[in-house]
């Protein structure tokens, strides 16, 4: 028995009515997609901490996340496991036809270009596909949903020429903010302003060709790390957080910074 086989195994024997695991036998698609988007970003964390020992564990789970989803919907009749291999088998090699077939492709930018524009054929080949916008998941990150917005958008020229023109619209916006601060706009309004200079942060991103959820994921850890450093150093001069004042936090705060460029 190969080690996908015993996998399925273990996975249908979950499952078994009679003898199988109770917490297993009550699951559903919707109550496993939460696990399946969790152990995603457990591997994404595994990679960005470079632990090749947890990598391959979170990689295992995320396996089984496939292998689960898989058996359920074999338990309906829908498809079973080879199928979801071989359509992503099918995939990849009509996606690639400058390794699979005649084409020729030079750079990986080329090859990205060619990977969209395949992309959108098979979208106008769906029936279902009213919008260039349409079938972009709700469930994503926000900032990669608005990235997935953005760029789909620009497939039909809706787009700024260049990085300025998303940096001008970004200051825009930005003034918005203050006028709606300014004139004790409601909650609502204010959520509306401010998503909407979010919304033009990740065009700026998406200009530059930077993630913009990995932008903030790094930024997230530099903040972590410095304030961990703001915290080490109250105790150490045995001061009280809430009663030290602001000046003397951000001198910590620069102190962290100082010694990180010093690195």
């Amino acid at each position: 028995m190969n080690n996908i086989s015993r996998l399925l195994e273990i996975m249908a024997t979950l499952r078994d009515p009679d003898n199988g695991c109770p917490w297993d036998k009550e699951q559903n698609f919707s109550t496993i997609a939460p696990y399946t988007i969790e152990e995603a970003y457990e591997v994404a964390d595994a990679i960005a901490r470079n632990s090749m020992p947890a990598l391959k564990d979170e990689l295992g789970d995320l396996l089984f996340q496939v292998v689960f989803h898989s058996q359920l919907a074999a338990e309906q009749g829908a498809f079973k496991f080879e199928d979801v291999v071989n359509a992503i088998c099918d995939k990849m090699e009509r996606r690639h036809p400058h390794v699979f077939g005649t084409e020729h492709i030079k750079s990986a930018a080329e090859q990205s270009v060619a990977w969209e524009e395949h992309k959108r054929r098979e979208r106008m080949q769906d029936e279902t596909q009213r919008s260039v916008v349409d079938n972009i998941p709700l469930a994503l990150p926000a900032l990669t949903r608005a990235e997935k917005l953005g760029k789909r958008a620009a497939t039909i020229g809706f787009e700024w020429p260049d990085v300025y023109g998303a940096l001008d619209k970004m200051s825009e916006e930005l003034g918005e903010v203050r006028s709606a601060i300014d004139s004790n706009a409601s909650k609502a309004a204010l959520t509306d302003e401010l998503g909407d200079v979010l919304f033009c942060v990740v065009n700026v991103c998406r200009h530059l060709k930077i993630d913009p959820e990995g932008a903030l994921r790094f930024v997230n850890n530099k903040f972590e790390r410095r304030f961990r450093h703001v915290e080490s150093r109250l105790g150490e001069t045995g001061r009280d957080p809430k009663q030290t004042p602001l000046a003397v936090m951000d001198e910590f705060w620069d102190e962290a910074k100082r010694m990180e460029r010093s690195q």
